[in-house]
């Protein structure tokens, strides 16, 4: 993306504030490229998406777990017996 590679000397300078600074900034470049959608376009975009195919995966995330049952856990952290 930034052209330079890991073993390059301006690579290997950089400090976490440089790439917090890069960061930053490609997020608000994101925000600025959906910002000039119109909405349903805008809408689509934001869909999660498998990254193989391109489908929308629905209402699930890579941070969810579908077999994750909510309310066991609640039960479970209150120190309830199932």
């Amino acid at each position: 993306m930034f052209r330079a590679l890991p073993t390059e000397e301006r690579t290997q300078n950089m400090k976490a504030r440089d790439y917090l600074w890069c960061a930053l900034n490609l997020m608000l470049d994101r925000e600025e490229a959906m910002a000039r959608l119109c909405p349903p376009c805008r809408e689509e975009a934001e869909e999660e998406r498998c990254p193989a195919c391109g489908m929308p995966t629905g209402e699930l995330t890579a941070a969810q777990n579908a077999s994750f049952d909510q309310e066991r856990y609640e039960q479970l952290k209150r120190g309830e017996r199932l």
